[in-house]
């Protein structure tokens, strides 16, 4: 409740919502109107957003492979730089809830098969030309095409048709999806002129910064654009900068000695170590996050279901957690939803270590000989401690795994998806619908484990059409147990994001979704005079 309503008195701070809206808020979460009213005036009084300065960031996951087409954004720093020069139809809250961006209203037929979107009125691109509703079906045409590579398509498969009448977007579904509001929050879908379809890379979109510098894997930068529509609501610094840094420790130093102001990944067996640091804050947060072991299901060994299973009993969850995570986070379950989403099932029995039970798997199988593991420092934090740790739990059911270690640079081009058997991480998605949409339906662009199971898509599209939200806790629950039983992911824990702010920056909001404030940090805080 804390973080909701320090969030939200931020917000009120930032011009973003009424005292009015967040009395009514404070009074729905059972908090008194004294109290509400005395945290409102500290954190406007302390929140006040001010302007000016270089806000600079030192950042994991770059490489010289990114690209600035939002379609092709699978790591942190395009991400993160996407969210200083693009804008959604849609932003989620750290509530769980979402925010309109350039989507001013959204409404659906009763059966959320039909879809209408109010298009913000005056909001200008980087390149002078306004936002249109014309822009935007340009964007979800070109991110569910059938022949595109965007990240967003196994999200998208869904729609039907897409069309424009006047400021409206008209979007019609093949079956229902009551999370459709939560569709458009995809990172993916960075409204761009035309839809990015006369050049995806331009990097010119409606956010609170102009690119300025593009150079992948080692630089990026903006300066605030004049014309963004949210005024004073966003883009606070003259510049911004990232810098990209993979390793963790020289992200630390240059936290440490003030080259940056904020940082991401903070590996969780340095954090006690960073929090002594003068004038440094540690952002950590719960989220819907998990790190994993990924495993093609259609690629041998990995084929056999006996030898997945006998991978995933030998998984110590708990030494896992103990070593790797120093308890920042919970056991994982081998599927990809955990109690921070929605329709949640807590009933599913907890996989637990059993290296006799590993062994009959593994004998079973038929499989012999090693097992090679591939990894690297920007899998997630820890990835090569915990390669090696798991390393030493599967011997105890004899089974031995080779662990290489891949260079940090064009680990996500070259390991990612190409590799029957690397670690990995996710950072969650809105609903439980997008997360197994994007990498568990068969036909998903970022399905990484190739899992496919006709069963298993059936029940994802049933679910989505589904508005009871009884049978639809049930058909979830059903689903998560066809992962956890057949499918290709190894997911010993989910991680709770860990990111660090240095003296003078404010405006930093905790948020589950994912790390750095929901990639948002740079284009949200400020640097205090």
């Amino acid at each position: 409740m804390s973080q909701e309503l320090d969030y939200l008195s931020l917000r009120v701070a930032a011009g973003g919502l009424s005292r009015r809206e967040f009395l009514g808020r404070a009074t729905a979460l059972g908090v008194s109107a004294a109290f509400a009213n005395s945290l409102l005036a500290g954190g406007a009084k302390a929140q006040v957003p001010q302007r000016g300065g270089i806000l600079k960031a030192g950042l994991q996951g770059g490489a010289a492979t990114d690209s600035l087409d939002p379609g092709a954004f699978s790591a942190s720093v395009a991400i993160a730089f996407s969210k200083c020069w693009g804008e959604l139809l849609m932003e989620l809250t750290p509530d769980g809830g979402v925010e309109s961006r350039l989507a001013e209203e959204v409404g659906s037929s009763k059966d959320a098969r039909t879809w209408t979107m109010k298009i913000r009125k005056g909001v200008e691109f980087h390149n002078g030309k306004t936002v249109t509703a014309q822009d935007v079906v340009a964007t979800l045409e070109r991110h569910s095409d059938a022949k595109s590579k965007s990240g967003a398509l196994g999200l998208l498969g869904t729609i039907d048709t897409i069309k424009a009448n006047g400021d409206e977007v008209v979007v019609t579904l093949k079956g229902g999806n009551a999370d459709f509001p939560y569709m458009m929050t995809d990172y993916h879908l960075v409204i761009q002129p035309n839809g990015g379809k006369d050049d995806p890379a331009a990097g010119i979109g409606a956010g609170p910064y102009k690119v300025t510098v593009n150079e992948p894997g080692v630089r990026h930068g903006g300066e605030r654009f004049k014309n963004y529509w949210q005024g004073d609501k966003r883009g606070h610094a003259d510049q911004i900068e990232i810098t990209v840094i993979n390793d963790a420790t020289a992200r630390i130093s240059a936290l440490r000695s003030n080259q940056v102001h904020m940082i991401d990944r903070v590996e969780p067996k340095v954090v006690d170590l960073v929090k002594r640091i003068p004038g440094v804050t540690v952002q950590n947060v719960s989220g819907r996050g998990y790190y994993c072991f990924n495993m093609f299901c259609d690629t041998p060994p990995f084929d056999n279901n006996d030898l997945r299973m006998a991978l995933k009993l030998a998984m110590d969850r708990e030494q896992m957690l103990d070593k790797i995570l120093r308890g920042y986070g919970s056991v994982g379950n081998d599927f990809p939803i955990n109690e921070a989403y929605p329709l949640f099932s807590d009933d599913i029995e907890q996989r637990a270590f059993d290296p006799d039970k590993a062994k009959f798997h593994y004998q079973k199988s038929g499989h012999s000989g090693p097992i090679l593991l591939r990894t690297s420092d920007v899998a997630f934090p820890g990835a090569v401690d915990a390669a090696q740790l798991y390393q030493q739990s599967c011997t105890k059911a004899g089974i031995t795994i080779e662990v290489k270690r891949e260079p940090s640079d064009g680990y996500w081009s070259e390991v990612w998806l190409k590799q029957p058997f690397a670690t990995s991480f996710w950072t969650g998605r809105a609903t439980q619908d997008q997360a197994y949409s994007v990498a568990y339906l068969s036909t998903a662009a970022w399905n990484d484990t190739r899992f496919a199971n006709e069963k298993f898509d059936k029940l994802l599209i049933e679910a989505r059409a589904e508005l009871d939200q009884d049978k639809r806790k049930n058909l979830y629950r059903e689903m998560a147990i066809i992962v956890r039983d057949e499918g290709g992911v190894i997911a010993p824990f989910f991680n709770q994001f860990i990111d660090a702010t240095g003296p003078g920056v404010k405006g930093f909001v905790k948020h589950p979704a994912r790390d750095f404030s929901n990639a948002s940090a740079l284009a949200e805080c400020w640097l205090e005079a």
